[in-house]
């Protein structure tokens, strides 16, 4: 069953309105008719299809009812109904945005009908134009949450793929160490200390996590290099130290796949460069290393000299913050240096 459309005809003239009204009822439309501008306002409403407004009405007339009707937006299609002679009006009543205009009287009533049903049509596709744009936002709100949810469980998903691959990784140098009576417990002091001078020189959070990542993995490149090398007792001969400065460079490219650790791998790359340029692999100066690096770098340094080596007598605290004295400027950053000798002094004190 087609749905009836509901028309509104604005015309001070009773008869005309009793006329054309009979008429429109009589194509199969329901009419709504009222006698001014302001009745006509009254009465509008996204039930209303199609409006046919007269122009000469007291109070508002037909032009001021027409801009009222534009503010409200409704996309109604409206037709003027101009007298012979008024061409004028009729053109000046399109150009304010009226979809036709009939004349009046109405004589030839397949040409009224048409017009009509043009108008209803425009109607139609105006309501259906509208419905789609809703039903658009709709379906893109619900999309763009649906995505935002997905996006969620990946981003969740590859949080876990990152932590369980750093997890692994730490956990083969972990065990590196632990196979090695002089190393044991090198990688978990270094990262102590590290965090310890990063917390002192306030870092943001994020460098300290990038820190104590660098910090877990910064000998990982050890796990390629013949294990002879690192566990023989004495000093080691120029061909096996070259092996063994190898591994920060191993390191970072072990590193490399997992591009979320770019900057851990660069540190692990440079934690044995010093500042005056002799250290390896890349013969970097101060001013080219970063602090979280120079941090490591201390860190490193200090546990290795305090800790037993097949190679090398192990200094005491004392021996070792001396010697980091001594090498402050040269191997290492002087602020850093002057921060931990703080931090060791007062672990000292406290015990």
């Amino acid at each position: 069953m087609a749905i009836q459309t509901k028309i509104l005809i604005a015309d001070d003239d009773n008869l005309v309105r009793e006329a054309v009204g009979k008429v429109l009822e009589m194509f199969g439309h329901e009419v709504i008719s009222v006698p001014t501008g302001s009745e006509a306002l009254n009465a509008l409403g996204n039930d209303i299809d199609v409006i046919l407004l007269d122009i000469n009405m007291p109070g508002m007339d037909g032009f001021e009812t027409m801009d009222a009707i534009k503010q409200r937006d409704l996309g109604i299609p409206v037709l003027f109904i101009t007298g012979a002679g008024s061409m004028d009006y009729a053109i000046r009543a399109i150009n304010l945005g009226a979809y036709d205009f009939i004349s009046k009287p109405i004589e030839d009533l397949d040409l009224f009908n048409a017009k009509i049903n043009r108008a209803v049509e425009k109607r139609m596709f105006v309501l259906r134009e509208k419905a789609y744009k809703t039903n658009l936002e709709i379906e893109i709100e619900r999309k763009t949450k649906e995505l935002a949810e997905k996006n969620f469980l990946l981003q969740e998903y590859s949080g876990q793929l990152e932590a369980s691959s750093f997890n692994i990784i730490s956990t083969l140098q972990v065990a590196l160490e632990e196979k090695d009576l002089y190393t044991a417990g090198h990688t978990v002091r270094v990262t102590e200390y590290s965090l310890l001078i990063a917390k002192k020189f306030c870092l943001p959070l994020e460098d300290q996590q990038v820190l104590e990542r660098a910090c877990r993995l910064h000998d990982i490149g050890k796990l390629v290099i013949d294990v002879s090398c690192i566990h023989k007792p004495g000093p080691l001969t120029p061909e096996e130290w070259e092996k063994v400065k190898k591994h920060p460079e191993v390191g970072e490219n072990i590193m490399k796949p997992l591009q979320y650790l770019n900057r851990e791998a660069k540190i692990v790359r440079h934690h044995h460069e010093r500042m005056d340029g002799q250290g390896y692999p890349d013969g970097l100066f101060g001013d080219d290393l970063d602090l979280l690096t120079k941090i490591i770098t201390v860190a490193d340094s200090y546990d290795a000299m305090t800790s037993k080596r097949s190679y090398k007598l192990d200094f005491n605290p004392k021996e070792a913050i001396g010697e980091m004295k001594r090498c402050s400027g040269s191997q290492f950053a002087p602020d850093i240096v002057d921060a931990f000798v703080d931090i060791l002094h007062s672990k000292i004190k406290k015990h």
